[in-house]
């Protein structure tokens, strides 16, 4: 099974955070934009892709996904973190 997120990576500094975290994950884990899809886990695989626009991270496996999304959090959009973290509310009259 394959798990998506939407992430954003906006400096030198986060992409060295971001790829030293992931790869202390055994899961296979990529990132992509647009046609390119290069291994999470290598740092110069992410410096070349489009770093200005967002990029999917894509979780192979369900092993480790919810430490995986705990340690992605303050990657992850912001429109995606609302959804994950407000749960539904239903109104009754």
């Amino acid at each position: 099974m394959e798990t998506n997120f939407t992430i954003s990576l906006d400096s030198i500094a986060e992409v060295n955070a971001f790829a030293n975290m992931i790869a202390h994950f055994t899961s296979e884990i990529d990132l992509s934009s647009g046609r390119y899809i290069v291994n999470a886990k290598s740092i110069m695989g992410i410096f070349s892709l489009d770093l200005t626009q967002p990029l999917t991270l894509t979780v192979h496996g369900n092993d480790e996904i919810d430490e995986i999304t705990e340690a992605i959090a303050p990657y992850i959009k912001i429109k995606e973190k609302l959804a994950l973290k407000w749960m539904p509310v239903f109104l009754y009259h």
